[in-house]
């Protein structure tokens, strides 16, 4: 049963990771420093939809599933939890290219009023 529990908190902090990825920006507006961790992030994040890899927290929850006696899933979080909800039928490579896109360029909006913002101030 631990394991199960273990494997479930691995998939919602894959989930938040993923949103914060995705809409961290936003916080960035809030609290700048927030920054040193949200672009490492950024980076990883569309590196792995950019390049076609599988998150390590994917093999990590298959894994303690394993353990609890469940079966694992192949692919990656992404094309398992979220695919069926976020992505056409047919997830191709070059639909991943521009999702990985798409983070950046999410994320471009909030970084360019904090640019802004900081320049004003000097």
């Amino acid at each position: 049963m631990s394991y199960r529990i273990a494997a479930d908190a691995v998939l919602l902090l894959h989930l938040a990771f993923i949103l914060f990825v995705v809409l961290g920006g936003v916080l960035v507006l809030k609290w700048p420093r927030l920054a040193l961790l949200h672009l490492p992030a950024v980076a990883w994040g569309a590196t792995v939809e950019l390049l076609h890899l599988i998150c390590p927290l994917t093999p990590l929850e298959n894994h303690l599933r394993r353990v609890a006696g469940e079966e694992g899933y192949s692919g990656g979080f992404v094309e398992h939890y979220l695919g069926p909800l976020i992505y056409p039928a047919g997830l191709t490579p070059g639909i991943q290219l521009w999702l990985g896109a798409l983070v950046l360029l999410i994320n471009l909006v909030p970084y360019g009023l904090l640019a802004r913002r900081l320049m004003r101030r000097r």
